[in-house]
């Protein structure tokens, strides 16, 4: 694959910002016009007066001991939605290149995509939710530049077929982003051994979901080491701060909790599967490998509406695109659930 003919030209010619901080952390730092004397929060441990590391070293490390990747094949973003516009800077020039998106997914995708005034084309998932091979392989043409799959998916909650998803990235010369947000509670590896591989082919993750950290906004993306520098290249040199960084690291020193959380989660996942299968009036219930669980019902915005008159607050996703009826209720505590499915039952009476 030459994933260089797919760079935009202007980016790949681009010599970026060079931030104070990118050579110096430490000495008498005289660089950056910062406030010498420290910040105005009192006994401020963290020396939020100086710039943070734009290269984010101590984060890249910890990540790369956390999932077995190293360090150069990882990027940080605020959110996996920098990284999603990063994407699409760096490989679609505006008003020529174009993206695909398989819908129901991401509603980001597309809002990127218009943000940085790129062409959006659709190829749906089946009737399953799951890849179309065939009509997804035959819709990339020259200037296909960016393909964006979400697995698990999100609204379908479903992970999609890995197979199709490596065979396109092998045969065709776009760049394939698999966006795994939800990749911990489908008690698989995904795709990120793979995306160090295969050249035309990456991975995003975040921290907002299975970890318990969507206040701290920081995502991450595993690539070849090629792409990875573009988007070190692309990225603000100082988007990820020094308070987001320290709490990362803190919470991947703390697995053991994060295990927990998956595992009670999941738990919970099957229970509120098996009961709302059980309710007379919810016509489907999706199999989920995600900590969301979506179902249908024949008047949806009558009983979102119900649920939050009587404060549950869930998703509407009924107006998404091959979902007509489908409402999305994240898993939460033991307590919220069972509010949640009481809440639903007198709902749809």
């Amino acid at each position: 694959m030459n994933i260089e003919n797919l760079v935009r030209k202007n980016i790949l010619s681009l010599n970026p910002y060079v931030a104070a901080r990118h050579s110096h952390l430490s000495g008498t730092l005289m660089d950056a016009n910062e406030n010498p004397y420290g910040s105005v929060i009192e006994n401020d441990s963290f020396e939020l007066n100086r710039y943070p590391d734009p290269n984010q070293v101590s984060l890249r490390k910890a990540v790369s001991e956390l999932i077995s990747i190293p360090v150069e094949n990882i990027c940080f973003g605020v959110g996996s939605d920098e990284l999603i516009d990063l994407f699409i800077k760096i490989f679609c020039d505006p008003r020529k290149d174009a993206v695909i998106i398989c819908e129901p997914t991401y509603g980001m995708y597309r809002v990127c995509c218009n943000i940085n005034d790129v062409n959006v084309k659709n190829i749906p998932l089946n009737s399953n939710y799951d890849i179309d091979y065939d009509a997804l392989s035959n819709a990339i043409d020259y200037n296909t530049k960016l393909i964006f799959l979400c697995s698990p998916n999100n609204p379908s909650a479903n992970l999609l077929n890995s197979d199709f998803i490596i065979n396109l990235a092998n045969r065709k010369n776009v760049m394939i982003v698999v966006d795994e947000a939800y990749i911990d509670f489908a008690q698989q590896s995904g795709l990120v051994n793979e995306a160090i591989k295969i050249p035309n082919l990456a991975v995003i993750r975040t921290f907002s979901k299975a970890w318990g950290m969507a206040g701290v906004r920081c995502g991450y993306s595993v690539a070849s080491q090629f792409v990875t520098e573009l988007l070190l290249k692309v990225k603000a040199p100082y988007n990820i701060n020094k308070l987001t960084s320290d709490f990362v690291i803190r919470a991947i020193s703390n697995k053991e909790r994060y295990e927990n959380f998956v595992d009670i989660i999941i738990k919970e996942r099957k229970r509120i599967i098996d009961k709302l299968s059980k309710m007379k009036k919810v016509r489907k219930v999706l199999p989920s490998d995600a900590n969301f669980i979506s179902f249908f019902v024949d008047e949806p915005q009558k009983v979102f509406k119900v649920l939050e008159e009587n404060g549950i607050v869930i998703r509407d996703r009924s107006n998404q695109f091959n979902f007509s009826g489908g409402l999305r209720v994240s898993v939460g505590t033991e307590e919220e659930n069972n509010r949640f499915l009481k809440e639903l039952e007198k709902a749809l009476i």
